[in-house]
């Protein structure tokens, strides 16, 4: 009888020989867990957000809690997106030296050791909706950037480790590198926004943030989803233009743009795992459908396919212990 001589399974025969063998892990310091923080709320009225299940709107008190809370089961990194209670065309909210973004990253800075990373972007602080200024139902490029750098700016100012632009205009990675350094912040980081895509899987994010388009979409700024070329395109100019981090965003659906942009630029790459991710798998696992190990695997692949950092709304059932492992 004829025996192979190299027999893989001896390799995952017991599953402590599998966990030693393990090619690639999570850990807590992989993942930065996004914070929703709206202004009009009062102390211990958190707004379930339904679009996503287990998530929340927070006011500024209860945001830094849960992150205090968060931080003690070994959290290193939070990101911030505001929501005011006011809005109006030029999105004044999102640069105002009190703004709740602004306001919540003193308080966490003071308070806790976290990196705290801001959204940069004007749409939910906007009547319109949009990521920039608007004229005549069109979204202007150039006269958009000086706000948003602002806008970093300001976060900056705060005491924010890092700004993180969203909102896909060109060349604003490099306004507000210049409006950074101008300003004396020359050591804040830049984590661009630099693959994001026109992705169906923004949708439950939109209701979480009141920060949907009043008209139109977003379809102008954010890529093609068929696209890879223009993706490395996207990532090398961010990095010209001086992105310290660079994102791709969504994740699990792209897994292939997270890995040809690590192995082309080899440099600090974030992904982005979405509220309609996050809520798909929610659904699933409501449903009997799935298992939590469903949500501990689509971890392990944005990793493995070469996230050095992972933003997701699971963060808390990693660091609770909820989600099984595979092994």
């Amino acid at each position: 009888m004829h025996f192979p001589t190299r027999r893989m399974r001896r390799l995952r025969k017991t599953s402590q020989i599998r966990k030693i063998l393990r090619e690639t892990t999570l850990n807590a310091e992989d993942f930065i867990y996004p914070l929703f923080i709206k202004e009009d709320l009062e102390e211990g009225a958190g707004e379930h957000i339904d679009t996503m299940p287990g998530q929340y709107r927070y006011s500024l008190e209860d945001a830094v809690e849960e992150a205090k809370r968060l931080e003690k089961l070994g959290l290193q990194s939070v990101l911030l997106f505001g929501m005011p209670e006011e809005k109006d065309e030029m999105g004044t909210a999102a640069y105002a030296d009190d703004g709740i973004v602004q306001q919540t990253v003193r308080r966490l800075k003071s308070e806790t050791d976290l990196v705290v990373i801001t959204d940069v972007c004007l749409c939910q602080y906007t009547t319109h909706g949009h990521c920039g200024i608007v004229e005549n139902g069109e979204i202007i490029n150039d006269e958009s950037l000086r706000l948003l750098a602002k806008t970093a700016l300001s976060h900056a100012e705060a005491g924010a480790d890092i700004v993180a632009p969203s909102d896909m205009m060109d060349g604003r990675v490099e306004a507000i590198r210049e409006m950074l350094d101008d300003g004396g912040f020359q050591d804040t980081l830049i984590m661009s926004y630099a693959a994001k895509y026109a992705s169906s899987f923004y949708a439950p994010f939109r209701d979480a943030v009141c920060s949907a388009p009043s008209f139109g979409d977003r379809k102008t700024h954010q890529m093609n989803p068929a696209n890879v070329e223009e993706a490395l395109l996207e990532v090398e100019l961010d990095l010209k233009e001086g992105a310290d981090i660079i994102m791709i965003k969504p994740a699990m659906a792209y897994l292939d743009v997270i890995r040809a942009v690590k192995e082309e630029f080899r440099m600090p790459t974030a992904a982005y795992q979405v509220s309609g991710e996050y809520s798909m798998l929610r659904a699933g696992i409501e449903a009997e459908y799935l298992t939590t190990e469903a949500i501990y695997e689509s971890l392990l692949s944005i990793k493995r396919a070469g996230a050095d950092l992972i933003i997701s709304h699971f963060v808390p059932d990693f660091l609770e212990g909820k989600l099984d492992e595979i092994c």
